[in-house]
């Protein structure tokens, strides 16, 4: 993206490869954050192609990186995301390409590594591997139910106030206890591990996963293991988190990069922000703090547009917080309106969202740039359309490139 700073005075990663450093406003690189939502009537096979079209594109439209999720036994065809790295990387020749974020607790070190060593040889040094806590015993569901050390309590959204911070939406945390249905979550959480298995500690697999990659991994009885491919694949790791909590404290004493989650839980990004600023030491990968933080973003052409593509996002969060995971994302034309009741459950998502015409919603991202400090933002996208998905993530780059180059 036009803007950047010159690599030569970036930080790099733990193989010499340039993580680049933001700056203000419009001169902060654009990512994306891909779900590969399955529109209702659709496929995952169709969502899956999607992908790698949007990829390919975002690449034409001088996006920095292309991060993939990871969700399983939803209607989101992004479960298989160290596969789908290879699909992307493959369509792609430029473009960072990355996990946002393999959910460790369902995947062995060995694996993880051994998969982007893989990719690594098709896509040499672009590569950016995400990790997230999701799949350990305190994921998804325990980690934002407690009080995050050096964080807000979590209260619960009816009752709680919404605040505007220098032109950023914070509505009040919200309490994964009020998702009364955990029955689909534990089947899955069942199936995605082998009888009997469990998963390491988050900051025990994140050291494995290190070591696999510089060469200094050694089993617990003493042997030394290699990853090949994997050990030594100059990848930049990066880990990924939502409050202010493990993973941003680990982060920032570690000396990596971080990504906050403003898109999933914009109640609590911002602190997660702080606590990793203020946890942070300098290290072989960086000299400062990183910080890539997410917003779900519509634009179209106009306001009414946008609004109207971005209609049925509240009946999509609803169909994940009321415990049945991710449907198929709904036709604004034909869906019906979300009740009052469904409405409260996913208010703070629907505030947060960024949904308008180019100027307004480049305003409110430099909004988000201040507040944060990010370095770069992570832009997700949905909408039941696929050729409304990529006018959203065109229009916006174009307008971003269009501000930096009137700054510059």
């Amino acid at each position: 993206m036009s803007g950047q700073r010159p690599e030569a005075a970036a930080e790099r990663d733990h193989a010499g490869r340039p993580i680049r450093p933001g700056g203000h406003g419009p001169s902060v690189p654009l990512s994306i954050l891909d779900l590969s939502p399955i529109s209702a009537g659709s496929s995952a096979a169709q969502a899956i192609r999607n992908t790698v079209d949007l990829a390919r594109r975002a690449e034409e439209w001088g996006y920095h990186r292309y991060w993939l999720a990871e969700h399983h036994f939803v209607s989101v065809a992004g479960s298989a995301s160290l596969t789908l790295l290879g699909l992307v990387a493959s369509a792609t020749s430029r473009i960072r390409v990355g996990t946002g974020a393999v959910q460790v607790g369902h995947h062995t070190s060995a694996s993880i590594v051994e998969a982007f060593g893989t990719v690594d040889a098709i896509a040499p040094g672009r590569l950016d591997l995400g990790l997230g806590r999701s799949g350990h015993r305190r994921g998804q569901f325990g980690a934002q139910a407690e009080t995050a050390k050096g964080g807000r309590p979590v209260v619960d959204a009816v009752t709680g106030r919404t605040e505007i911070r220098d032109g950023v939406v914070v509505p009040p945390p919200f309490d994964p206890r009020r998702i009364t249905d955990r029955s689909k979550f534990l089947a899955s959480a069942e199936a995605l591990q082998q009888e009997g298995a469990r998963s390491a500690e988050f900051p025990d697999q994140l050291a494995e996963v290190r070591a696999l990659l510089d060469g200094t991994f050694v089993a617990s009885n003493g042997v030394a293991l290699h990853a090949v491919p994997g050990e030594h694949a100059p990848v930049q790791l990066w880990l990924f988190g939502s409050t202010a909590g493990e993973s941003a404290e680990l982060a920032g004493r570690l000396g990596l990069p971080f990504a906050a989650a403003y898109h999933v839980s914009p109640g609590t990004a911002l602190d997660a922000v702080a606590a990793y600023r203020a946890a942070f030491r300098p290290s072989a990968v960086l000299d400062r703090p990183h910080v890539i933080v997410s917003a779900d973003v519509v634009v179209a052409p106009d306001e009414e547009t946008a609004r109207h593509r971005a209609s049925t996002y509240g009946h999509w969060v609803h169909s994940i917080r009321s415990g049945g995971g991710a449907a198929e994302y709904l036709d604004p034309a034909t869906a019906a309106p979300l009740t009052p009741d469904q409405l409260r459950l996913v208010a703070d998502r629907l505030d947060s969202q960024i949904v308008g015409a180019p100027a307004g919603v480049a305003d409110r991202l430099e909004a988000l740039v201040r507040v944060t400090g990010a370095d770069e933002l992570l832009l997700t996208s949905i909408a039941f359309d696929h050729a409304d998905r990529l006018e959203s993530h065109r229009l916006v780059a174009e307008e971003w490139a269009l501000r930096a180059a009137v700054a510059a």
